[in-house]
């Protein structure tokens, strides 16, 4: 077991075991009820701290009693379609034998899945190549920035290699990031208009494409989030903004002071929930990207 950092990570752990169920699993609120994805981002929290080995094994277990036959993993069991937790939870299930066949039949999943892609009408209003295969958040929608970047993540953490499928989302990744740097939901211009980048889109994106394209490629990215992270404290953007830098050997030295100062922030906007203060702990003790810290007992 590894000895906390600070007072601030020792009260986010305190935070994060009351929201754990009794029957095993986390709720996204206090008081709430089970969340697949609330229970792998908390999963991955407990792994990388060292902490709570049997709130650790529960937690993995309920995902692994919640996974479907063919190996997805799904927000509830009413929306089986809603299949966007899968790579969190092979996320969560890394470093475990006990979980190494359901993260089998989830990696399996993934590689068979993609989302609704087609050839562009010459005439249609956004510029991104629909045919590009990644993944998406629901069955049968287009590919999103997000569960394709997420999915990349988890299969390079589980050990796949970079095979035709994965090699296809690098290169719609790469076709979604915008020519001023950066990333957003997953257009790139619209009627001729390029959107506006957004921190935690970037920041996933540069976590999955880490050693996986030249540094020249993603440059401007790099330099978008940078100079974002100098003011930005909301969690979910400075988490993933963190982690896509320090995939990148970029992490701020700041880094750890802007943590905290975005964990005091619920002192004036309330409680964050379970994954917003996972991803805080996780980009706080990690050196890296999220690949650096998930599965690694710990870690720090």
């Amino acid at each position: 077991m590894m000895k906390l950092p600070d007072s601030q990570i020792v009260s986010q752990m305190e935070t994060l075991r009351g929201r754990a169920l009794s029957g095993g699993g986390f709720s996204h609120r206090p008081a709430g009820e089970y969340r697949a994805d609330a229970t792998a981002w908390a999963a991955m929290a407990l792994a990388a701290t060292g902490t709570e080995e049997g709130l650790l094994g529960m937690a993995r277990d309920r995902i692994a009693d919640e996974q479907q036959e063919d190996g997805r993993v799904s927000v509830s069991p009413e929306h089986p379609e809603a299949f966007w937790p899968t790579p969190l939870a092979v996320l969560a299930w890394e470093g475990s034998p006990a979980h190494r066949e359901a993260q089998s039949r989830a990696v399996t999943f993934l590689e068979k899945t993609t989302g609704r892609h087609f050839v562009k009408d010459p005439d249609a209003p956004v510029k991104h190549d629909t045919s590009i295969k990644g993944w998406s958040w629901v069955a049968g929608s287009h590919s999103m920035v997000e569960p394709t970047a997420l999915s990349l993540i988890a299969l390079r953490t589980a050990g796949q290699g970079e095979d035709g499928r994965t090699r296809e989302a690098i290169r719609m990744l790469m076709d979604r990031q915008l020519s001023a740097g950066g990333w957003n939901y997953g257009n790139t211009s619209v009627y001729g208009q390029e959107l506006y980048p957004q921190t935690e889109n970037t920041g996933l994106a540069l976590d999955a494409l880490a050693g996986r394209v030249s540094r020249n490629d993603v440059a401007r990215s790099l330099g978008y989030l940078e100079e974002r992270l100098t003011h930005v404290r909301a969690p979910l953007s400075l988490g993933w903004g963190l982690l896509g830098l320090g995939a990148w050997g970029a992490r701020p030295g700041n880094a750890r002071l802007w943590l905290r100062e975005s964990y005091e922030l619920q002192r004036k906007y309330g409680p964050y929930d379970t994954t917003l203060l996972s991803l805080l702990l996780l980009s706080f003790l990690a050196t890296g990207g999220l690949g650096s810290v998930v599965g690694r007992q710990g870690a720090g």
